[in-house]
């Protein structure tokens, strides 16, 4: 049992300079634990409430003093003094203390970084690393990296319709491999852009943010970047993308925004498939709407073979919904982001039943990201195999990078790297 001597709250700032909550729990007898919040640009209708003040006197409207009273005030009373036996234990404590579907009335930031400090602590106090927190048999899964080196949708104001182009080094053998690969093709891909006059300014998540005519162009210049590498699309590196078709469908007209025109459900399907035809692309992530559940499921039944189709502001990290979609065949794959549920323990369930049926799962950064790395650790403890946590620049995004090559150098031996992405 884990009994909860002090809880303090903070705010502080996440990757775009706006207000976040930090919040750090101590253990009576040893075990301390720090977590801070992430916040979305592309955000889901589903997700959990991130708790903003609004008063736009005051950081415009983003400060989160209301999530932090909510801390210091009724969720301290609730917590301090009292003694839990898990992560799941403590979590549900918080649900039931919020009493709403969505966590509106505390806020799930003020919930998850009660959740996330938590989770710190008690590993904390078992004297262990995060990733090895929870029981596991084998050896531990290090995760493929899906690694975003062109920015667009709303991500960066550079006119291009997908809001994410990845890199996924499919040849390497262990993770620190994986990471000077990508790293050697985002440095072709820089020096690429600057002999075609093109700019190397990066989005919100440190991949570069070129002005392209149409979005096929990004696709041509990374196959250009990992040919100049010294790899061969395909086999060393495959690409993968986030649309974030959210930001693209047009509800009036029922049809999707794409290079200029106008596109409706099978006109999409179509470009994916014929995008797929002419690059090597293993997975898509939110190819349409999060309602537009007939057209994700005919994707997943004519390209999911050989490709990885992802829901994110289709399943919100929800369990309702990933069971929803693995019954009605939406999607093969779930993006998990534990701000989009609120705590750590649905986060980690949502994680477990994706896998169990056999779906693929990525833990998932947000574009307003902080220092943390618990999202590394997280991609271990639940054998997810695979993290997108953004680009090679941009120290919040590598700070996850650089704490998964401490983890696989900790483990030694007893680590395996996932290779198992899509139909690649």
């Amino acid at each position: 049992m884990a009994h909860i001597q002090t809880i303090k709250a903070r705010q502080v700032f996440d990757s775009r300079g706006y207000p976040t909550v930090e919040a750090e729990v101590s253990l009576v007898g040893g075990g301390w634990g720090r977590f801070i919040t992430t916040s979305g640009a592309s955000v889901g209708k589903k997700e959990a409430l991130e708790l903003r003040d609004g008063d736009k006197a005051f950081f415009l409207g983003k400060g989160v003093l209301r999530a932090l009273s909510h801390i210091e005030q009724e969720i301290a009373r609730a917590l301090l003094g009292h003694s839990f036996s898990s992560i799941q234990d403590l979590d549900a404590r918080l649900i039931e203390l919020d009493g709403t579907p969505n966590k509106s009335r505390l806020g799930a930031n003020a919930i998850l970084s009660v959740s996330g400090a938590f989770f710190h602590a008690l590993a904390n106090q078992q004297k262990c690393p995060l990733y090895a927190s929870a029981p596991h048999q084998g050896p531990f899964l290090m995760p493929m990296p899906l690694v975003n080196v062109i920015n667009g949708g709303a991500h960066a104001n550079n006119g291009l319709d997908i809001q994410e182009f990845m890199i996924v080094p499919l040849g390497a053998n262990n993770f620190r491999l994986a990471m000077r690969m990508v790293a050697e093709t985002f440095y072709a891909l820089k020096a690429i852009l600057q002999n075609k006059g093109f700019s190397t300014a990066v989005g919100d998540e440190g991949g570069f943010a070129p002005t392209l005519s149409r979005n096929e162009d990004a696709l041509s210049l990374l196959q250009e970047a990992v040919f100049k590498a010294g790899y061969t699309p395909g086999k060393d590196i495959a690409f993968a993308l986030d649309v974030a078709a959210n930001e693209l469908f047009d509800e009036t007209k029922n049809s999707y925004r794409l290079n200029g025109e106008l596109l409706d459900g099978r006109a999409m399907l179509d470009w994916y498939k014929d995008l797929a035809a002419r690059f090597p692309i293993c997975s898509i992530e939110d190819p349409f709407s999060e309602d537009d559940t007939k057209w994700f499921s005919a994707m997943t039944k004519e390209m999911g073979s050989a490709t990885q189709i992802v829901g994110d502001d289709l399943f919100v990290t929800n369990t309702n919904y990933i069971r929803a979609g693995i019954e009605n065949h939406w999607a093969n794959a779930v993006l998990v982001k534990i701000n989009q549920i609120g705590t750590i323990s649905e986060a980690i369930s949502a994680t477990k039943l994706t896998m169990s049926a056999g779906l693929g799962a990525i833990i998932s950064h947000r574009s307003g990201d902080t220092e943390d790395t618990t999202i590394a650790d997280l991609a271990v403890l639940t054998g997810a195999g695979q993290i997108k946590t953004g680009s090679m620049s941009r120290s919040e995004r590598v700070a996850k990078y650089n704490r998964l090559l401490r983890i696989e150098e900790e483990l030694a031996g007893n680590a395996q790297f996932n290779k198992n992405i899509g139909g690649f």
